[in-house]
């Protein structure tokens, strides 16, 4: 059998031309120093409009405030006609049920002091229905 010859590929006279084989990416998007000073710009803007947000709002915190301080003498007299009304209606029932019952004083305090003693809810509600009592001691109030 036969040898055969190989032919081995060989480069070219004078070798292979030369060819750039370093990644050459360009460029894309803003600068390092451009992108810094945006990001930067957009926080201080962002901190600005936070600022201005967090004063318009304890503006108005301090406007409701106010507006609470103004009306709470209103209320606490409100409080103080519903308190001397019950009251009233208080000592009325109490004339009722012991007109019969000789050296009773109506309206006479239980407290052995001078000075005035804001009656307990209790008190106050003991001659009506138990859930008159429980609503005012549990229940809301339109006007708190």
């Amino acid at each position: 059998m036969a040898t055969f010859k190989v032919k081995q590929d060989m480069p070219p006279p004078g070798g292979y031309a030369s060819f750039d084989y370093k990644r050459n990416i360009p460029k894309r998007g803003l600068s390092d120093y451009i992108s810094f000073f945006l990001g930067g710009g957009g926080l201080w803007v962002g901190c600005m409009g936070l600022f201005n947000w967090s004063y318009c709002v304890r503006r108005l915190l301090i406007e409701e405030l106010e507006s609470r301080i103004g009306l709470l003498p209103l209320l606490q007299a409100e409080q103080d006609r519903r308190l001397l009304r019950l009251m009233r209606e208080n000592l009325e029932e109490e004339a009722k049920i012991m007109k019969d019952v000789p050296g009773w004083k109506v309206g006479e305090g239980v407290y052995h002091t001078k000075r005035w003693v804001e009656p307990l809810t209790d008190e106050l509600f003991n001659l009506r229905p138990k859930e008159n009592l429980v609503h005012e001691k549990y229940g809301f109030r339109w006007y708190t």
